[in-house]
């Protein structure tokens, strides 16, 4: 289970040194931290036209050319890149990395996750711990779970292998091309492979007795 896999990473990608491309990319959440504080090139110029009902936190990369709603909250260390929007009430937690053109959307959550570029979490969503492939989307309402409800150790499982993460919190992997429909849950450890499709089937129509 590699990153290739499910990524198709640019070389131009701004992190692509601090995340091995020989490793399970789960283990990439316990890097965003390190990567973050590492690339302080990143902080050198951040943006300064913010909005005054923003937040802005300590150790925030946020591209000129990001379009920042009147209100929302970006806690560091995070970064935000090229073209992305983020529009009222979102809320962008520590140790986040956004890549080019997302759009984050109204009164989203998003916490220790990487969203590759070309990511839409539009509407009242939450992302945990998880990485979300280019071009996926999450439709609304859709919550990416991190956390089991009896707190155990996230087990992972893809096709016949079973991986044990000794992670607490660990959410989804989502390939890219991936499409959530509105008000689905992903709970903790789900693994889409590229151009994943998850909905709900419709329940069958069953006759009055």
């Amino acid at each position: 289970m590699l990153p290739r896999d499910f990524f198709d990473i640019d070389d131009g990608w701004p992190f692509l040194e601090y995340f091995p491309m020989d490793e399970n990319p789960i283990f990439w959440l316990k890097r965003i931290n390190s990567a973050l504080l590492a690339a302080g090139k990143f902080h050198e110029n951040s943006r300064r036209n913010v909005p005054s009902g923003c937040h802005i936190g300590n150790y925030v990369f946020i591209h000129e050319s990001v379009q920042l709603p009147p209100i929302c909250v970006i806690e560091g260390p995070a970064y935000i890149g090229r073209g992305t929007r983020v529009r009222p009430f979102a809320y962008i937690r520590e140790n986040v990395i956004i890549g080019e053109n997302c759009l984050v959307g109204n009164s989203c959550e998003l916490k220790n996750s990487i969203l590759l570029n070309c990511v839409q979490v539009p509407h009242f969503n939450y992302v945990g711990d998880s990485i979300l492939g280019n071009f996926s989307h999450l439709g609304a309402g859709a919550i990416v779970a991190n956390l089991r409800l009896d707190k155990h150790p996230v087990v992972l499982r893809r096709g016949g292998e079973r991986i044990a993460t000794d992670m607490v919190k660990l959410g989804a992997i989502v390939g890219d091309y991936s499409e959530i429909a509105c008000n689905i849950v992903l709970n903790p450890g789900t693994i889409l492979e590229r151009k994943s499709m998850v909905f709900r089937r419709k329940r069958e129509n069953f006759e009055r007795r």
